[in-house]
């Protein structure tokens, strides 16, 4: 998992042999420091151009920010609440799922496959990045998995927690048959295994198997009935496939998804070629330009979003759920022309009351600080500089209106 710990980013562009400075994407959006609400706005626009590029299908992003450990950011049953919030306003029979997760509850995810699934007869899930252990088990759901080189899934060995300590179902059930077959061979338990028999109940190692055999279930099922529905005949003989056999298929492709032996690590990376060699079909957006430049975009942007202090996010090319951590700045009701926040400096520790002014000048109220342009407050005390652009970010997120300086 990547540090959670920030850095603000910039990037200076090589000079071109005629002096011009090529921009990447990302450096393109950096450059022009975007707020909160241009974000959201250039996010819809790239949305809008992957509905049109994929023939008018519906759109949903689900994505979580990777970076953080410190803020709820895996499956869990409230994101269930906003899913359906957002599907609430989209008619299609086709939708594609943009997912960015780190995972999370198991159950949790067939709900939302559930959900997603109830009135959509095709569904297509495209990972931009990553969608580990459940987004993993989601993803089996689709018709359509789309990814390019650099997009990874995971793992889907059930997860427990020990004494304390969490690791996968199946090293724990693996370690019992150790102990089982290293007993069978000498006649005699070793001492040594004695306090960690004691620990764990034959209850709690049935939890374990149940909770190894979900995923895999899950996964089987849904292969079976909807990624390889369209596998109508065997590539090599024109013989017609039978249900057995994509049965057969869907729970060899569960079994090496679920097997922690194979990938040593819950969070290992799984890439498209690691898919295509278990004979799963992958669709590489990559071969697509256009298609490619929209969710790169969009990805760009949904990454730069969560440089404020949202942590989560649901959205259509038409409405968006957003998740935060932390307080939110006070905002009178119902219609918020200024907001006001204390700034501490860490240099002095003077508090200073600064003002921003939404969607248009305001005069200055008295004992405030205007907000500063360039997002930079210098301390009055001491000359100390503050770094206010999550502040500005996360006022723009709530208000729903731009900062004007």
């Amino acid at each position: 998992m990547p540090s959670q710990k920030r850095a603000r980013e910039s990037r200076q562009g090589i000079p071109s042999a005629k002096g011009k400075t090529p921009k990447g994407t990302y450096s393109g959006y950096l450059d022009a420091r975007l707020t909160f609400q241009q974000l959201a706005k250039e996010r819809k626009k790239q949305l809008q151009r992957i509905s049109r590029l994929r023939g008018g299908r519906d759109v949903l992003a689900y994505a979580a920010d990777l970076n953080r450990t410190d803020v709820p950011s895996a499956i869990t049953f409230e994101d269930l609440i906003a899913i359906r919030d957002q599907l609430s306003s989209l008619r299609g029979k086709s939708l594609d799922l943009i997912l960015e997760t780190p995972g999370g509850s198991g159950e949790v995810a067939e709900d939302i496959v559930r959900t997603l699934r109830a009135e959509r007869e095709n569904l297509g899930v495209i990972v931009p990045g990553w969608a580990k252990s459940a987004g993993t088990i989601m993803a089996m759901a689709a018709d359509e998995i789309l990814m390019e080189p650099s997009s990874a899934l995971g793992p889907i060995d059930a997860q427990v927690v020990w004494q304390g300590k969490q690791f996968s179902a199946g090293e724990l059930l693996d370690g019992m048959e150790r102990i089982k077959a290293e007993v069978q061979t000498s006649g005699q338990l070793n001492k040594a295994y004695i306090p960690i028999l004691q620990g764990i109940s034959p209850g709690e190692l049935r939890r374990a198997e149940n909770a190894q055999h979900f995923s895999q279930a899950l996964v089987t099922d849904w292969l079976a009935r909807f990624k390889f529905r369209d596998w109508t005949e065997h590539s090599s003989s024109n013989e017609p496939v039978t249900d057995a056999e994509r049965r057969d298929r869907a729970a060899e492709v569960a079994a090496q998804l679920c097997d922690h032996r194979r990938w040593l690590t819950h969070g290992r990376s799984i890439t498209p070629a690691d898919l295509t060699a278990m004979r799963l079909r992958i669709t590489d957006y990559a071969a697509t330009p256009d298609l490619a430049d929209a969710i790169r975009r969009y990805y760009t942007l949904l990454r730069m979003t969560f440089s404020s202090n949202c942590y989560k996010l649901f959205e259509t090319t038409g409405s968006q759920v957003y998740r935060f951590f932390g307080p939110t700045p006070p905002l009178p009701e119902p219609s918020p022309r200024i907001a006001e926040i204390e700034v501490r400096c860490a240099s002095c520790g003077a508090i200073h009351k600064v003002q921003a002014n939404l969607g248009s000048a305001r005069p200055l109220r008295q004992g405030n600080i205007g907000f500063p342009p360039n997002d930079k407050l210098e301390c009055p005390n001491c000359g100390q500089e503050v770094d206010l652009s999550d502040q500005r970010r996360q006022i723009e997120a709530v208000a729903k209106k731009p900062v004007v300086t």
